[in-house]
């Protein structure tokens, strides 16, 4: 479905995109002319947000404030570009956090963009497509690898479609200090560590190996940094190969500790968290029988910066998701297509009023699609069954806070609404989600019959928090049960601090 969330782009927009990874933050900026995007500036920090987590999901003091000095200085370069041409995404390290939102806060603030925190699956799908966008355009499927400081993804994928995504809780920050973190590498603590990485592998490893792929790509940090490593001693010509890994492996092995390691094109930032990265990689050659792997430059940033591209042109894989969401759970689509059109129609009239933006209106949009996907399981409490559905569906182009404003809004387009998960979702998501539910409940209300009779010709306005709904009495007098409904709809938007009025013209 064509959206015009964003308008097209024109030649010498800029587009900037933020990976707020679990070992380093990166920012990524880009120029689109001629049909592409030509990157114009970079910028890195080496943050370790993975290091700093705790048992018990807290943050350390030390990478929470380094964490906020280099988005205040991320920040100070997007000064002037477009907001709807900026993104921030959050991965592993701030999906481990008990209370993530106590860090996006300040965050956001420094940044002064949203940050949206993204699943593993969805990591997977965006550096796919940056190392698809980095890489020849070619037939064959290819295996891509992406050791991150505190998860790794793994993709099957074919021109710049993912066929398989996975991610696994193992990175090389979190290996590191899990396996070596006295700094001691041994024979017994290696093994160890391939051991129970191996049987993470053992998920999928078989699976991956049926799919099968013509290449194998790593990306990211720790692929390139021992792609540098063996290169620049001589054991491998090209990329990574399975007899480099194993003169890698020696050399660490023969260090016995972090701390005296010393190898030709190791740089100092990168030796802390090499080992991890290395019993990683060397588990992987060995479960998908890796012989080579070569080394790509792009990775998630860029991907980020291609996924913002497809929506300015209108190609968004999240209206793909909710079409093939709404078609697995048999959706009437009649119904759908009711509700959705007087629900955007009513937006229409209050969204200059509301303040609310194209975007919204895609989610409203998404929302009147899947309304009714909790049939599936039963009829009653559908609501809460399609709440559940769309927080914990694999949705290909959706942030977790985005899921979480679907599961929401659907949570509360019937009975009374769930105004504490409305008022759970983050602060700057929290006005825009109570006037969608209330135009949903509207739409869902006006078409209770599931005729194709036309609705009569009806006014909204909207002002604060005020509704005022204005219907034919003819109409009204012919259609007792939805006069009924309309009166018991003033006492359910109470709860989420809508005020709704109803007059006859």
């Amino acid at each position: 479905m064509p959206t015009d969330a964003a308008r097209p782009p024109d030649d010498g927009d800029v587009f900037a995109a933020a990976d707020l990874g679990s070992n380093s933050f990166h920012l990524v900026v880009a120029r689109y002319g001629r049909g592409e995007l030509r990157v114009i500036d970079r910028l890195r920090e080496s943050v370790r947000l993975a290091a700093g987590l705790r048992d018990d999901g807290s943050l350390n003091r030390e990478r929470r404030e380094a964490a906020y000095a280099c988005l205040a200085r991320f920040g100070q370069r997007l000064a002037g570009v477009a907001a709807d041409h900026v993104r921030a995404v959050a991965t592993n390290a701030v999906r481990q956090l008990a209370h993530p939102q106590a860090f996006l806060l300040p965050a956001e603030t420094a940044l002064g963009h949203p940050i949206e925190i993204v699943s593993g699956r969805e990591e997977a799908r965006l550096i796919y497509l940056g190392v698809a966008h980095g890489l020849p355009l070619a037939e064959h499927k290819r295996l891509v690898v992406d050791i991150g400081g505190g998860s790794t993804e793994f993709i099957i994928g074919r021109g710049f479609d993912a066929l398989e995504r996975e991610s696994l809780q193992v990175g090389c920050i979190a290996s590191t200090l899990r396996f070596f973190g006295d700094g001691r590498i041994t024979p017994r603590r290696w093994q160890q560590a391939k051991g129970e990485i191996a049987v993470e592998l053992q998920q999928f490893g078989a699976h991956y190996r049926e799919r099968g792929w013509a290449e194998a790509v790593g990306s990211s940090g720790t692929a390139k940094a021992i792609g540098a490593v063996v290169q620049a001693n001589g054991w491998s010509d090209g990329g990574i190969t399975a007899a480099s890994l194993d003169k890698l492996r020696e050399a660490l092995l023969r260090s016995g500790d972090i701390s005296r390691l010393d190898l030709a094109g190791l740089s100092g930032e990168r030796t802390p968290i090499i080992a991890g990265g290395v019993v990683i990689l060397e588990t992987v050659f060995d479960t998908f029988r890796l012989e080579r792997m070569s080394v790509c430059e792009t990775a998630m940033r860029e991907g980020l910066l291609h996924d913002m591209l497809g929506r300015a042109l209108q190609t968004d894989p999240r209206h793909t998701s909710i079409g093939a969401l709404a078609q697995r759970s048999d959706v009437d689509q009649a119904q759908a297509a009711r509700v959705s059109r007087t629900a955007t129609m009513l937006f229409e009239q209050v969204a200059g009023a509301w303040q609310l933006e194209a975007p919204a209106r895609d989610l409203l949009g998404w929302c009147a699609q899947i309304h009714e996907i909790g049939l599936a399981i039963a009829h009653s409490q559908h609501h809460l069954h399609g709440a559940y559905i769309a927080a914990n569906s694999d949705l290909a182009g959706f942030g977790s806070q985005e899921q979480a404003l679907l599961a929401a809004i659907l949570r509360s387009h019937r009975r009374r609404p769930d105004d504490g998960q409305l008022q759970a979702l983050p602060a700057r998501m929290q006005p825009a989600a109570q006037r969608l539910t209330a135009l949903l409940r509207l739409a869902v209300l006006l078409h209770r019959a599931r005729s194709d009779e036309p609705l009569p010709a009806l006014r909204l306005a909207a002002s604060g928090n005020q509704l005022a709904l204005e219907l034919p009495r003819s109409w009204l007098e012919r259609h007792p049960l939805t006069r009924v409904d309309l009166e018991q709809e003033r006492d359910y938007l109470k709860h989420i601090d809508i005020k709704l009025q109803v007059a006859k013209a």
